[in-house]
């Protein structure tokens, strides 16, 4: 997917949380069956840069407009930051995180500033990936045991004279260096800069059959279209990877979580219910995030499209 829309989409959802609240103190008529909420009140949402996060932001902030009449604040944080604002209560909510072990012992089990809401519903999975035509002109690319005997293929002039592996958006946690250097592998990883850019390079590589090597993950409403083929590092196991530097295993499987800020939870207020009772599939968050993206509807149209078309599924997350 060329992510020329994914800072538009994300600038809009911002301007949309900012400016779209001021019917906030509108009366509300929850769907039958659904009792009365409280007055919601301001939700301090983050948002990380991903598409896919700014999916759920997406969804997740319109209904709290529109069907508890929140006032939803946007703020763009890189992952790390984002926990230290529940920290220092700038946010109340991360819609999806993934893992952060050692940020859930900090802030979650020392200070008690954060509480686990629940899973998401989106399956997470990180890992080495190459253009599809690789796979094809040279079979044993897929073998991790001989990426150094392909190492000159992915040489670069910003490899320094080893092979280049393209990793994510700098603010991403990944396990990259540490694999490269735990597995002895004669590669240097060169960061894409973003996530538009990383699937921009993806795409331009699949088409003038470039050699690239690099990190990929799902949900990402792309990764069907780019044609890659994954490469399996040695299978993880649980444990693996509790050291960072000396981890020499694959990528986890991922079980997208919620945090909150437990003042937030605390508080009583219905979007807190709300975001614990949501959750969704892969197929969901890719949907919207395509729309705000390739189909360039904005945050609020996209979400709107969304919630039209399941109506019976998000009104279950009110009760």
């Amino acid at each position: 997917m060329v992510r020329r829309g994914l800072a538009r989409a994300l600038a809009v959802l911002g301007l949309v949380a900012l400016a779209g609240c001021s019917g906030s103190e509108a009366a509300i008529t929850p769907p039958p069956g659904v009792p009365a909420q409280a007055s919601c009140g301001r939700v301090n949402m983050v948002l990380n840069p991903r598409a896919g996060y700014a999916a759920d932001a997406a969804v997740v902030g319109y209904l709290l407009r529109t069907e508890l009449g929140c006032d939803v604040k946007t703020v763009s944080l890189t992952e790390t930051a984002s926990w230290a604002g529940l920290a220092d209560g700038s946010i109340d909510v991360i819609l999806e995180n993934w893992g952060h072990d050692d940020l859930k012992r900090k802030y979650i089990d020392g200070q008690k500033v954060a509480v686990e809401l629940g899973l998401t519903g989106n399956k997470g999975s990180v890992g080495w990936y190459v253009p599809s035509w690789m796979a094809d002109e040279y079979p044993d690319i897929t073998d991790w045991t001989k990426l150094n005997s392909r190492a000159e293929l992915f040489r670069t002039s910003r490899s320094g004279g080893k092979g280049q592996f393209l990793g994510a958006d700098p603010s991403f946690v990944t396990n990259d260096a540490a694999l490269i250097k735990n597995l002895e592998l004669d590669y240097t990883v060169v960061s894409a800069g973003s996530e538009e850019k990383l699937v921009a390079a993806f795409r331009q590589a699949q088409k003038d059959k470039k050699p690239l090597l690099g990190y990929f993950y799902e949900p990402q409403s792309m990764l069907p279209d780019l044609e890659l083929t994954h490469i399996p590092l040695p299978a993880y196991k649980p444990g693996c990877d509790t050291i960072v530097d000396a981890v020499a295993c694959d990528y986890p499987p991922y079980e997208l979580d919620k945090i909150a800020r437990k003042a937030f939870v605390d508080s009583g207020s219905p979007a807190a219910t709300f975001i614990k009772n949501w959750t969704w599939s892969n197929a969901d968050q890719n949907e919207v995030a395509r729309d705000m993206t390739q189909n360039r509807l904005s945050a609020d149209d996209a979400a709107k499209k969304w919630a039209d078309a399941h109506r019976e599924t998000w009104e279950t997350w009110l009760r």
